[in-house]
């Protein structure tokens, strides 16, 4: 384990330091571009029998690493934590009804139709895929991810409360599509379809069960913060609190993800406010804001690097191709034009649907996922779809969504 993580920070900090020498990309998509440009190479010199040795010893590397336990396990809470900590929950509260529409109404039609319509269009590219596979596709991939959402917003410049709006959405739609992954992927498993009411049940039990583990985790934190002043123990207690957090939430089977969104939230609001001194708030918010880029990159280079086990041919690239469209065209017609007919009861600038449907970025989270499907051909279709639509998503929609926001901004 040591060596796969210095492994991982080796490259990362090499990668970063190309990027920043002689690219000149954000951090995060700089690096995944240049893993995966390096990648790619790889493939394409193992196919004229050249550097095999170097091939193989990174395609090996990779499938050391369980991504799907990595990043849902390990660097999960921390990133989702160090992204709510900056959310001022004042601002929020002003757009929760929003916010909580389109985390949870907007995710679960997004998952029907672009799992409906990928099990419509899949044959036409060759693909017989099962109804079920294609809505786990569509639960997987309906959720912005928040890890790409809040790193690439950095620099969109977006006004304050379109950004707002944009980072609340994708901290609890996530928790949400994670939800609803694990009562499709259960059903898949049992080969039972359950009830409306057993499924409303399941996300009760996830989701709310999640939130208030988050909001009772928050305020023991809060108390014990409040009652010491040491910047040294007090951030270790924050992150105490966000790895014991998550691992007990797993054990107990309800959302860990959204559990550390809530006390993201309360900590960086409550907490900073009424628990830390000026010298404390600075330490903490120096350690998670680099805990957050230094985890951020290596996430996105490991993106970069997943490549080279993808198995690509023009069909699946055909596929992929409708999967992008479909999947855009999910997030118009369940973001986007709600937005759009309803601008002054969302509250946000006339031109806020179209930085809302293209701002909506898939990341980490989409790729653990579809590695966490049972083995066969049907995942490997489903893997091969998710990591062209995140890369579509980091590369395409991720380096341009500065100049949508402002180009809304302008015409509004």
């Amino acid at each position: 384990m040591l060596d796969i993580a210095a492994a991982c920070l080796v490259v990362t900090a090499l990668l970063a330091y190309i990027n920043h020498r002689f690219i000149g990309l954000p951090t995060t998509i700089g690096v995944m571009v240049t893993a995966l440009a390096f990648s790619l190479a790889l493939v394409a010199l193992d196919a004229a029998g050249i550097a095999t040795e170097l091939h193989d010893y990174e395609e090996s590397f990779l499938r050391s690493i369980d991504f799907s336990e990595v990043l849902m396990q390990g660097m999960l809470s921390l990133l989702l934590f160090a992204g709510a900590l900056h959310v001022d929950l004042s601002e929020l509260r002003a757009y929760r009804w929003q916010v909580g529409a389109l985390a949870l109404v907007g995710t679960a039609l997004s998952t029907a139709i672009v799992g409906g319509g990928m099990w419509l269009l899949l044959p036409l590219a060759g693909f017989a895929v099962p109804l079920l596979y294609c809505l786990l596709f569509g639960a997987l991939i309906s959720p912005t991810d928040p890890i790409a959402v809040m790193s690439i917003l950095k620099s969109a410049r977006a006004p304050k409360n379109l950004e707002l709006v944009i980072s609340g959405e994708s901290l609890f739609n996530d928790g949400v599509g994670v939800v609803l992954f694990s009562i499709l992927l259960a059903t898949l498993a049992s080969g039972v379809t359950p009830t409306m009411g057993q499924a409303f049940e399941l996300l009760l039990h996830e989701a709310g069960g999640g939130i208030l583990f988050g909001l009772v985790v928050g305020y023991i934190l809060f108390l014990m913060l409040r009652s010491i002043d040491s910047y040294v123990v007090e951030v270790m207690l924050t992150l105490a609190a966000v790895l014991g957090g998550y691992a007990l939430a797993s054990t107990l089977h309800i959302s860990g993800p959204l559990a550390m969104v809530v006390v993201g939230l309360m900590i960086g609001n409550h907490g900073r406010a009424r628990a830390m001194s000026d010298t404390t708030r600075r330490y903490l918010d120096m350690f998670w804001e680099l805990v957050d880029d230094i985890l951020n990159a290596v996430l996105f280079v490991l993106i970069g690097m997943e490549v080279i086990l993808i198995t690509l041919s023009w069909s699946v690239l055909l596929a992929a191709s409708v999967a992008i469209l479909v999947t855009l065209l999910a997030r118009l017609l369940t973001v986007g034009l709600p937005v759009a007919a309803f601008t002054a009861t969302f509250k946000l600038p006339k031109g806020a649907w179209k930085v809302l449907t293209w701002g909506g970025l898939r990341g980490g989270i989409s790729v653990a996922l579809a590695l966490s499907l049972p083995p066969g051909s049907e995942r490997d279709v489903v893997l091969a779809l998710t990591y062209c639509v995140v890369l579509f998503s980091i590369l395409v929609q991720g380096l341009t969504i500065g100049k949508v926001t402002r180009a809304a901004v302008r015409n509004a």
